[in-house]
């Protein structure tokens, strides 16, 4: 089979093309960089280096593969983040119409089923919406929940201030984790199977934990057993971002994220369509990931 892969050698992207590999198959892996990928051209990955933002290119990539990965990179220098991931879910769209390519595996996000208020995830949302528009092509949606990956950026905070926290959580509130090894062997079971028609969408979930939970499990793992978990107000949040110099835009949008987060909108359709099984890595194995990172620094 024929794969083009999204993402360069992102933490999904990569373990995926090196499964799809390892299984005999022929992948194309879309990067900005050649060097970003070597490591995967080594294992027989063949280069396609472009942006998601040229449509020629995309049809060139695209024509004749069986299947796609697709996923929306990062762009943090945009003034309207929801519209920047809007347009590349475009571009795939009028690329696909293009080509013969009947399957797709678009990474989503939990909380697409939510058109506003849920900062980049609606983005996504609208990534969806096109794509849907397709006629005559499979697509599965992979909506993964919150990534363990994002605590990292908490690092700072909890080695300066002892606190880990957003303006999300409290008594009760669980939090939906997903790790990127498990989100890539979704992608890569949908992939190698194709047995999926229309457009849909899948959930995935690693852990559901409470934010105190996850305070102690991340505390006790860098010597910090009574380290708590703070809510922030929105406003808090959004001081503190603009404060790490984020970009004021990607700030407002994370807040809006974490404020549907906290109320409770963003899982409200993961609780209604809830995996059938949840993924392998367990907050207590991200913890070893996140102290080595933190006695890193």
């Amino acid at each position: 089979m024929k794969y083009v892969i999204t993402g360069g050698a992102g933490n999904i992207s990569k373990p995926l093309t090196e499964k799809l590999l390892k299984a005999g198959h022929d992948v194309t892996v879309i990067s900005r960089n050649m060097e970003n990928i070597r490591s995967l051209m080594g294992l027989g990955a063949k280069p396609a280096i472009g942006s998601v933002n040229d449509i020629a290119f995309l049809i060139k990539t695209f024509t004749g593969a069986d299947a796609l990965y697709t996923m929306v990179p990062p762009n943090y220098a945009t003034n309207d983040m929801k519209a920047s991931i809007a347009e590349v879910g475009k571009n795939y769209t009028e690329a696909l119409k293009a080509t013969t390519v009947k399957y797709v595996v678009n990474l989503s996000s939990v909380g697409a089923h939510l058109p506003d208020g849920a900062g980049p995830v609606s983005g996504l949302y609208r990534v969806e919406q096109a794509m849907n528009e397709l006629k005559n092509i499979n697509i599965k949606h992979l909506r993964p929940t919150y990534f363990y990956g994002n605590f990292l950026g908490n690092i700072a905070m909890v080695k300066n201030m002892n606190i880990i926290g957003g303006n999300f959580g409290g008594t009760g509130f669980k939090l939906l984790l997903s790790d990127t090894n498990d989100i890539a062997d979704v992608a890569f079971e949908e992939l190698s199977t194709l047995n999926f028609t229309g457009h849909s969408f899948r959930y995935i979930g690693s852990d559901e934990r409470s934010t105190d939970d996850i305070a102690k499990v991340l505390g006790d793992a860098v010597g910090k057993p009574q380290l708590p978990w703070i809510i922030f107000s929105d406003e808090n949040a959004f001081a503190g971002m603009v404060e790490m110099r984020v970009p004021e835009n990607v700030a407002k949008n994370y807040v809006e994220m974490g404020h549907a987060v906290h109320t409770g909108i963003l899982f409200e359709d993961y609780w209604k369509n809830h995996p059938a099984k949840l993924g392998k890595t367990k907050l207590e194995e991200f913890a070893k990931t996140f102290a080595a990172v933190y006695n890193s620094n």
